[in-house]
């Protein structure tokens, strides 16, 4: 029941206020003076407080700003007389909710009222899930100590405070997302959106009318006008993961929205103003899609303002500890049990590779909490190739380049996907994480061919 003070010095009007608020379903108490509203609005927890504006030593604005010193989302309602409305108006612009004159009818007051509480429920809803998002990303959950960590860190707090653009790289599972997270939880734009967008899961005919929006009848469903997630994102971060995945003619009006800070509905001619930080990530390395004509090069550079290169696992092999810790308290909080590591758990781990970087460790954690549910999780508890050694790293020079050992590895999920589906390209794209168009072009590139069985 939302719950209400009303401070006024007159005691049939507060008699009469609380009988009103009562029959409205409110829990109402009462100050018999501005002094007392000051104390109880500070020190006591109310949705709203109903204050007269003209009472003793202290009014009506001595209770405001008492309340909103100390409970910024408490909302106040300043009750007045006849030749008051100017100091109303003062009330609001120091973060009053609303005024009434006096007299007022019961209906006017409580549709008043009834405005301010769902404004305060609202409000508290909305800083609720800020201080989660906030603790969630803030810099401590970025575990590790390892020197590679401790740069990312470091560059962190230098750029976050800041508008410039950030790339972000590194291979798929180092944490590329949470990155981006962490710079905008600590910025000055943490108070807005953030706006994440896979490139990848969005075919090309969608991607512009989902980021850019579109006009009624622009295209064969669009029956109504739509903002795309630039606009929602405005004032805020916008997280473009996976861009080396867009389309040519994306890219080049994505260079226009980033130099001109503005977006063009399909279907309109006339530009809206947006007011967003960019910041991008990509698993792949740029320069050769750059030299394949399949990426921008001024989009690179204008992207690369800011670069956040994220280590893979195996090379920060010694953060290893303190990320089982990390995720082992995680989910046996998730799942309300008290499992524990066998004490041979790190040694078994520290031999294997970790192709899927830290996300692969951390399904891994889940995995056995899940299955073991209490006790003690062995080696053998984890996931059966978690326990193979990592293969020998060849010597400097020697063997594959690193773009053969990535396509290598490409062709060879692609070709699992293709024979787990029999051939269905759009259901291998979906089993890939990865739109049909992605997938058609990695398999030209990596001249992969699959036929169906019959």
């Amino acid at each position: 029941m939302p719950k209400i003070l009303i401070v006024d010095d007159q005691r049939n009007m507060r008699t009469t206020l609380a009988m009103m608020l009562r029959g409205g379903g409110y829990e109402v108490e009462e100050a018999p003076d501005g002094e007392q509203g000051s104390v109880r609005g500070a020190t006591e927890a109310f949705d709203v407080v109903l204050t007269d504006l003209r009472m003793g030593n202290k009014d009506g604005i001595d209770v405001l700003r008492a309340i909103k010193e100390a409970h910024a989302l408490t909302e106040v309602i300043v009750m007045t007389a006849y030749g008051t409305i100017e100091s109303a108006v003062d009330a609001m612009r120091l973060g009053a909710f609303d005024y009434i004159q006096k007299p007022f009818t019961e209906q006017e007051l409580l549709v008043k009222v009834g405005k301010a509480v769902e404004s305060r429920r609202l409000a508290g809803e909305v800083a609720l899930l800020t201080r989660e998002f906030q603790d969630r990303y803030k810099f401590e959950n970025i575990v590790g100590r390892s020197a590679a960590i401790r740069d990312v860190l470091g560059r962190i707090v230098r750029v976050a405070p800041t508008d410039t653009i950030v790339l972000i790289t590194g291979e798929s599972g180092t944490g590329k997302e949470l990155v981006a997270k962490a710079i905008h939880a600590n910025s000055k734009r943490k108070n807005r959106p953030f706006v994440p967008v896979n490139c990848a899961a969005i075919t090309e005919t969608l991607l512009e009318s989902e980021l850019f929006g579109h006009a009624r009848g622009s295209f064969t469903g669009a029956v109504s006008a739509r903002k795309g997630l630039f606009e929602e994102a405005d004032g805020g971060t916008f997280f473009f993961d996976e861009i080396g995945e867009t389309p040519l003619a994306f890219q080049a009006k994505l260079l226009r929205v980033i130099q001109e800070h503005e977006v063009r509905r399909v279907g309109e001619n006339k530009p809206t103003k947006v007011d967003v930080r960019i910041i991008a990530a990509t698993n792949q390395d740029l320069m050769p899609a750059i030299a394949e004509k399949r990426f921008r090069q001024d989009l690179y550079y204008r992207l690369n303002v800011a670069r956040f290169q994220l280590p893979p696992m195996r090379e920060r092999m010694e953060d290893l500890p303190e990320l089982l810790g990390h995720f082992l308290a995680k989910y046996n909080k998730l799942m309300g049990v008290k499992a524990r590591f066998d004490d041979r758990v790190t040694e078994s781990l520290q031999q294997y590779g970790f192709p899927g970087n830290v996300r692969e460790l951390e399904h891994m954690v889940e995995q056995a909490v899940a299955l073991v549910q209490t006790g003690t999780i062995h080696p053998d508890d984890l996931l059966p190739h978690a326990n193979a050694p990592a293969e020998p790293a060849r010597p400097r020079g020697a063997g594959r380049s690193l773009a053969e050992t990535v396509d290598a590895a490409e062709r060879g999920a692609i070709e699992e996907a293709l024979r787990d589906s029999d051939g269905n390209r759009e259901r291998a794209a979906e089993l890939l994480g990865v739109s049909p168009t992605t997938l058609w072009r990695k398999m030209t590139r990596l001249n992969v061919s699959y036929e169906p069985k019959g």
